[in-house]
């Protein structure tokens, strides 16, 4: 097939040289395209022809070398020229889409993709090629271009996968279903649309397929998310050990979430293990909190300490311990009661808690010094 195609470049080659009265070396340039060396192809052809040459035929050429050289400046000068001369032709329109698409042209790529648009309204790829330019599932128009295309060829996976994400996000269930049912069907061996439909047949109550599917993609590997969803699909049907045991498995590959634990906590409970059922409470406590809570915490309470907010500050600090007791936290605290509130008792508490905490001795070595001589001086205080 692709000696074909080099040969039927070359015949194209051929009616060129004829009209532009030049000579092209057509067993130099098949060695070039044999051996994918297209831009010194592109680099050749320039030689032959010149930089002004007024052949459509050879401008494409010339600006497809070029493309697939990688050279998006060379390839978009050829092909602009080609636009001039031939501005309905579909390919050097999708030639001149595809090289502003890889340059970040998005506006210039709409621009061309929507002339292909007036010229065929029912091509498939145009629909799903503007589609992918807005990159927000939240635009209408991606929507727009998403319908037309799923309407044109409702069995291609990747336009179907697209717009199944948009009606799940608009909570549409029965639509993005119905999407992927259409395109799973029509091919049976792509998993990753099978994958796809699990979770919003869990939406649907459909926890029956959910698990009968779900298990048949489990024989192929362990994926987080289809264990996730098949072990949800078990805990609605009341199968609350097949339930915990997926999650287990999640736990196992790193891939708990907060959810997750909540229902194998969920799980647990309805077995009356109320020991592993309180273990898993906690887990998803704990999850649910970011380890950068008294960060912010800490954060908020030195906003409020230098606005002299220093009650709210107080508060602040305190709200962040509980979150983790941080040798920050008891160190932001200790200045407050010393410097600001002049609380020299709860200065030296919370000073001594701060060099309890072991801080960083590298990292703190100014503050640990600091907080030592404090303490020697608030007990001779004493």
């Amino acid at each position: 097939m692709k000696k074909l195609f080099l040969v039927f470049l070359l015949c194209c080659l051929v009616k060129v040289t004829y009209s532009q009265d030049v000579t092209v070396d057509k067993e130099k340039l098949f060695d070039l395209y044999q051996t994918q060396r297209y831009a010194d192809a592109g680099q050749y052809l320039k030689t032959v022809y010149g930089e002004n040459v007024s052949d459509v035929k050879a401008l494409n050429q010339m600006g497809y070398c070029f493309l697939m050289a990688g050279n998006n400046v060379e390839a978009e000068k050829f092909y602009s020229k080609a636009y001039t001369l031939q501005p309905l032709s579909l390919p050097i329109l999708f030639s001149l889409g595809s090289i502003n698409t890889r340059r970040g042209n998005t506006e210039k790529a709409r621009l061309y993709y929507g002339e292909i648009v007036k010229i065929d309204s029912n091509n498939f790829n145009v629909y799903k090629l503007l589609a992918n330019l807005y990159p927000l599932p939240t635009d209408s128009l991606k929507l727009l271009y998403l319908l037309k295309a799923n309407k044109i060829n409702p069995t291609e996976g990747d336009v179907a996968s697209d717009l199944a994400g948009i009606y799940s996000l608009k909570q549409a269930y029965e639509k993005a279903y119905e999407v992927l049912d259409i395109a799973s069907k029509a091919d049976s061996d792509n998993l990753i649309l099978q994958k796809e439909k699990l979770p919003v047949a869990n939406q649907l109550k459909k926890y029956n397929e959910v698990i009968a599917a779900g298990e048949k993609l489990l024989k192929d590997g362990a994926d987080a998310g289809v264990v996730k969803d098949v072990a949800k699909a078990y805990y609605y049907t009341k199968k609350y050990q097949k339930a915990i045991d997926l999650f287990k498995m999640l736990e196992k590959m790193v891939m708990q979430n907060e959810a997750t634990l909540y229902y194998t906590a969920l799980s647990y409970r309805a077995l009356k293990n109320y020991p592993q059922a309180a273990i898993y409470t906690k887990k998803t406590i704990d999850e649910a909190i970011s380890p950068n809570t008294p960060n912010y915490y800490s954060l908020l309470g030195l906003v409020y300490e230098e606005n002299k907010q220093f009650s709210l500050a107080n508060t602040a600090y305190k709200k962040g311990l509980q979150f983790d007791a941080t040798p920050g936290l008891y160190y932001r605290l200790a200045i407050l009661y010393d410097t600001r509130l002049k609380q020299s008792s709860n200065a030296l508490k919370y000073y001594n808690l701060y060099l309890k905490s072991k801080p960083n001795a590298t990292d703190d070595k100014e503050e640990i010094k600091f907080a030592k001589d404090r303490v020697a001086q608030l007990n001779l205080a004493d």
